[in-house]
Protein backbone atom coordinates (compact mmCIF):
# COMPACT_ATOMS: atom_id res chain seq x y z
CA UNK A 1 0.00 0.00 0.00
CA UNK A 2 1.67 3.54 -0.74
CA UNK A 3 2.35 5.83 1.78
CA UNK A 4 2.34 9.40 1.18
CA UNK A 5 4.56 11.12 3.05
CA UNK A 6 5.77 15.71 2.84
CA UNK A 7 8.95 16.92 4.34
CA UNK A 8 9.95 20.16 4.25
CA UNK A 9 14.12 21.01 4.78
CA UNK A 10 14.69 18.18 2.09
CA UNK A 11 17.74 19.45 0.96
CA UNK A 12 19.86 19.01 3.33
CA UNK A 13 20.78 17.68 6.66
CA UNK A 14 18.11 15.27 8.73
CA UNK A 15 15.79 16.45 6.03
CA UNK A 16 17.82 15.26 3.15
CA UNK A 17 18.84 11.76 4.81
CA UNK A 18 15.23 11.14 5.59
CA UNK A 19 13.72 11.83 1.96
CA UNK A 20 16.77 9.61 0.33
CA UNK A 21 15.76 7.22 2.79
CA UNK A 22 11.94 7.09 2.16
CA UNK A 23 12.87 7.22 -1.70
CA UNK A 24 14.30 3.73 -1.42
CA UNK A 25 11.29 2.13 -0.88
CA UNK A 26 9.44 2.25 -4.65
CA UNK A 27 6.18 2.28 -2.88
CA UNK A 28 6.29 5.31 -1.31
CA UNK A 29 5.07 8.78 -2.58
CA UNK A 30 7.74 11.44 -1.28
CA UNK A 31 6.25 14.95 -1.61
CA UNK A 32 10.05 17.32 -0.40
CA UNK A 33 10.42 20.79 0.36
CA UNK A 34 12.71 22.74 -1.49
CA UNK A 35 13.24 26.76 -1.27
CA UNK A 36 16.99 26.65 -3.07
CA UNK A 37 16.34 25.29 -7.06
CA UNK A 38 19.47 24.31 -7.70
CA UNK A 39 18.76 21.64 -5.15
CA UNK A 40 15.76 20.27 -7.10
CA UNK A 41 18.49 17.74 -8.99
CA UNK A 42 19.10 16.11 -5.71
CA UNK A 43 15.14 15.76 -5.01
CA UNK A 44 14.84 13.33 -8.48
CA UNK A 45 12.30 10.22 -7.40
CA UNK A 46 10.54 12.85 -4.94
CA UNK A 47 7.85 15.44 -5.87
CA UNK A 48 9.23 18.89 -5.09
CA UNK A 49 7.84 21.62 -4.03
CA UNK A 50 8.91 25.65 -3.48
CA UNK A 51 8.34 26.89 0.40
CA UNK A 52 10.07 29.34 1.76
CA UNK A 53 9.42 29.38 5.54
CA UNK A 54 9.73 32.98 6.13
CA UNK A 55 7.20 33.75 3.62
CA UNK A 56 3.90 32.67 4.51
CA UNK A 57 2.55 33.15 0.71
CA UNK A 58 5.12 30.26 -0.51
CA UNK A 59 3.47 28.28 2.30
CA UNK A 60 -0.16 28.38 1.14
CA UNK A 61 0.71 27.75 -2.15
CA UNK A 62 2.90 24.41 -1.35
CA UNK A 63 -0.24 23.33 0.84
CA UNK A 64 -1.95 24.22 -2.40
CA UNK A 65 0.11 22.10 -4.36
CA UNK A 66 -0.04 19.26 -2.44
CA UNK A 67 -3.27 19.04 -2.12
CA UNK A 68 -4.12 19.28 -5.68
CA UNK A 69 -1.61 16.10 -6.53
CA UNK A 70 -3.07 13.60 -3.50
CA UNK A 71 -5.67 13.83 -1.12
CA UNK A 72 -4.76 12.11 1.84
CA UNK A 73 -1.15 12.52 3.68
CA UNK A 74 -0.02 9.74 5.74
CA UNK A 75 2.98 11.84 7.24
CA UNK A 76 4.22 14.80 7.44
CA UNK A 77 8.07 15.32 8.80
CA UNK A 78 8.67 19.17 9.72
CA UNK A 79 12.39 19.63 9.20
CA UNK A 80 13.14 22.87 8.38
CA UNK A 81 15.23 25.08 10.59
CA UNK A 82 17.73 27.77 11.65
CA UNK A 83 19.74 28.81 14.55
CA UNK A 84 19.79 32.25 15.69
CA UNK A 85 22.55 32.87 18.12
CA UNK A 86 24.24 35.48 20.03
CA UNK A 87 24.05 37.68 23.30
CA UNK A 88 20.78 38.14 23.80
CA UNK A 89 21.16 42.16 25.28
CA UNK A 90 22.36 42.43 21.85
CA UNK A 91 20.60 40.25 19.17
CA UNK A 92 18.19 42.34 17.40
CA UNK A 93 14.12 41.69 17.57
CA UNK A 94 14.04 41.34 14.08
CA UNK A 95 16.21 39.11 14.28
CA UNK A 96 14.67 36.57 17.06
CA UNK A 97 11.47 37.22 14.78
CA UNK A 98 12.88 35.57 11.88
CA UNK A 99 13.99 32.82 14.76
CA UNK A 100 10.38 32.16 15.43
CA UNK A 101 8.85 32.47 12.23
CA UNK A 102 11.30 29.80 10.50
CA UNK A 103 11.29 27.29 13.17
CA UNK A 104 7.90 27.96 15.13
CA UNK A 105 5.14 29.60 13.44
CA UNK A 106 5.59 28.34 9.41
CA UNK A 107 5.41 24.55 10.57
CA UNK A 108 2.62 25.82 12.48
CA UNK A 109 1.03 27.63 9.12
CA UNK A 110 1.96 25.15 6.96
CA UNK A 111 0.21 21.51 8.90
CA UNK A 112 -2.79 23.70 9.22
CA UNK A 113 -2.85 24.24 5.55
CA UNK A 114 -2.57 20.42 5.39
CA UNK A 115 -5.32 19.08 7.97
CA UNK A 116 -7.68 17.85 5.61
CA UNK A 117 -5.45 15.21 4.30
CA UNK A 118 -3.91 14.21 8.02
CA UNK A 119 -7.45 12.52 8.87
CA UNK A 120 -5.40 9.54 9.98
CA UNK A 121 -2.13 11.10 9.44
CA UNK A 122 0.85 11.81 11.61
CA UNK A 123 2.62 14.82 12.26
CA UNK A 124 6.62 14.42 13.13
CA UNK A 125 8.60 17.86 14.43
CA UNK A 126 12.08 17.73 14.40
CA UNK A 127 12.78 19.61 17.38
CA UNK A 128 15.83 19.68 19.79
CA UNK A 129 17.18 19.15 22.61
CA UNK A 130 17.38 23.17 22.81
CA UNK A 131 13.69 22.77 23.34
CA UNK A 132 14.54 21.69 27.22
CA UNK A 133 15.80 25.15 27.45
CA UNK A 134 19.07 25.13 29.31
CA UNK A 135 22.33 26.21 26.73
CA UNK A 136 23.45 30.32 26.76
CA UNK A 137 23.98 32.33 23.50
CA UNK A 138 21.10 30.52 21.32
CA UNK A 139 18.23 31.64 23.68
CA UNK A 140 16.03 32.24 20.39
CA UNK A 141 16.35 28.73 18.94
CA UNK A 142 15.95 27.15 22.56
CA UNK A 143 12.46 29.31 22.74
CA UNK A 144 11.36 28.68 19.38
CA UNK A 145 11.80 24.74 19.56
CA UNK A 146 10.25 24.78 23.27
CA UNK A 147 7.07 26.88 21.37
CA UNK A 148 6.86 24.44 18.79
CA UNK A 149 6.96 21.60 21.04
CA UNK A 150 4.34 23.25 23.31
CA UNK A 151 1.76 24.46 20.13
CA UNK A 152 1.77 21.09 18.42
CA UNK A 153 1.07 19.58 21.48
CA UNK A 154 -1.91 21.39 22.38
CA UNK A 155 -3.43 20.45 19.05
CA UNK A 156 -2.85 16.75 20.24
CA UNK A 157 -4.89 17.29 23.35
CA UNK A 158 -7.19 18.84 21.55
CA UNK A 159 -8.31 16.84 18.48
CA UNK A 160 -7.49 13.36 17.32
CA UNK A 161 -3.88 14.37 15.67
CA UNK A 162 -1.01 12.61 16.53
CA UNK A 163 1.71 14.40 16.92
CA UNK A 164 5.15 13.58 17.49
CA UNK A 165 8.40 15.61 18.55
CA UNK A 166 11.78 14.02 17.89
CA UNK A 167 14.27 15.62 20.00
CA UNK A 168 17.98 14.97 18.74
CA UNK A 169 20.86 15.88 20.34
CA UNK A 170 24.29 17.39 18.47
CA UNK A 171 23.70 15.90 14.83
CA UNK A 172 26.45 15.94 12.33
CA UNK A 173 25.00 18.38 9.92
CA UNK A 174 25.39 21.41 7.75
CA UNK A 175 23.17 23.21 9.87
CA UNK A 176 26.03 24.05 12.36
CA UNK A 177 28.00 25.96 9.33
CA UNK A 178 24.62 27.49 7.95
CA UNK A 179 24.72 28.83 12.12
CA UNK A 180 28.21 30.39 11.62
CA UNK A 181 27.29 32.23 8.35
CA UNK A 182 23.39 33.06 9.65
CA UNK A 183 24.76 34.92 12.87
CA UNK A 184 28.06 36.74 11.41
CA UNK A 185 27.11 39.78 12.29
CA UNK A 186 25.92 39.23 16.12
CA UNK A 187 29.37 36.98 16.15
CA UNK A 188 31.61 40.37 14.88
CA UNK A 189 29.78 42.75 16.98
CA UNK A 190 30.05 41.00 20.72
CA UNK A 191 31.38 44.06 22.63
CA UNK A 192 32.66 42.41 25.86
CA UNK A 193 31.46 38.70 24.73
CA UNK A 194 34.50 37.88 22.00
CA UNK A 195 35.50 34.95 23.91
CA UNK A 196 31.76 33.90 24.26
CA UNK A 197 31.35 34.09 20.61
CA UNK A 198 34.71 32.76 19.32
CA UNK A 199 33.90 29.25 21.58
CA UNK A 200 30.31 29.45 19.99
CA UNK A 201 32.48 29.41 16.19
CA UNK A 202 34.42 26.68 17.47
CA UNK A 203 32.08 24.56 18.91
CA UNK A 204 29.36 24.75 15.80
CA UNK A 205 32.37 23.58 13.56
CA UNK A 206 33.32 20.49 15.70
CA UNK A 207 29.44 19.85 15.86
CA UNK A 208 29.45 19.72 12.33
CA UNK A 209 31.68 17.29 12.12
CA UNK A 210 31.73 15.30 15.66
CA UNK A 211 28.01 15.16 15.84
CA UNK A 212 25.47 12.03 16.27
CA UNK A 213 25.48 10.69 12.50
CA UNK A 214 21.89 11.91 11.12
CA UNK A 215 21.02 8.25 9.93
CA UNK A 216 20.52 7.55 13.48
CA UNK A 217 17.85 10.24 13.52
CA UNK A 218 16.61 9.22 10.14
CA UNK A 219 16.08 5.12 11.70
CA UNK A 220 14.04 7.09 14.75
CA UNK A 221 11.40 9.08 12.51
CA UNK A 222 10.98 5.60 10.99
CA UNK A 223 10.40 3.89 13.75
CA UNK A 224 8.17 6.42 15.13
CA UNK A 225 6.03 6.53 11.55
CA UNK A 226 5.50 2.78 11.62
CA UNK A 227 4.04 3.19 15.51
CA UNK A 228 0.38 2.96 15.65
CA UNK A 229 0.47 4.75 19.08
CA UNK A 230 3.66 6.79 19.66
CA UNK A 231 4.69 8.79 22.16
CA UNK A 232 4.16 12.14 22.08
CA UNK A 233 8.34 12.78 22.72
CA UNK A 234 11.67 10.84 22.03
CA UNK A 235 14.89 12.04 22.83
CA UNK A 236 18.22 10.91 20.84
CA UNK A 237 21.80 11.62 21.56
CA UNK A 238 23.63 11.08 25.12
CA UNK A 239 23.62 14.72 25.38
CA UNK A 240 19.95 15.07 24.67
CA UNK A 241 19.27 12.73 27.45
CA UNK A 242 21.50 14.48 29.32
CA UNK A 243 19.58 17.75 29.24
CA UNK A 244 16.21 16.52 29.38
CA UNK A 245 17.64 15.46 32.86
CA UNK A 246 18.96 18.48 33.82
CA UNK A 247 15.99 20.46 33.13
CA UNK A 248 13.86 18.61 35.92
CA UNK A 249 16.32 20.41 38.11
CA UNK A 250 14.71 23.52 40.21
CA UNK A 251 15.68 26.73 37.64
CA UNK A 252 17.72 28.35 40.35
CA UNK A 253 20.01 25.47 40.88
CA UNK A 254 19.99 25.42 36.55
CA UNK A 255 21.40 28.52 36.49
CA UNK A 256 23.52 28.38 39.22
CA UNK A 257 25.67 25.19 37.62
CA UNK A 258 25.88 26.92 33.82
CA UNK A 259 27.13 30.10 35.24
CA UNK A 260 29.62 28.22 37.38
CA UNK A 261 30.45 26.46 34.18
CA UNK A 262 30.49 29.52 32.11
CA UNK A 263 32.72 31.23 34.52
CA UNK A 264 35.33 28.45 34.53
CA UNK A 265 35.23 28.01 30.75
CA UNK A 266 35.95 31.67 30.26
CA UNK A 267 37.70 32.98 33.14
CA UNK A 268 40.91 35.57 32.20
Amino acid sequence: MKKVYVITGATSGIGKAIVSTLLSCDENIVFAGYRNEKYIEDLKGSIPFYIDMERPQTIFEAAEFIKSKTDKIDTLINVAGCVVAGVMEQIPIENIKKQFEVNTFSHLDFTQNLLSLLNSGKVINISSMASFGVFPFVGPYCASKRALDILFNSMTLESDLKVVSIKPGVIATPLWEKSIELNKEAINNCENYEKQMNYMVNNAQKNGQNGLNVNKVVDLVLRVDKMKNPKPSYTIGKDAKFAEIFSKLPFDIQNKIIKFGMKCKFRN
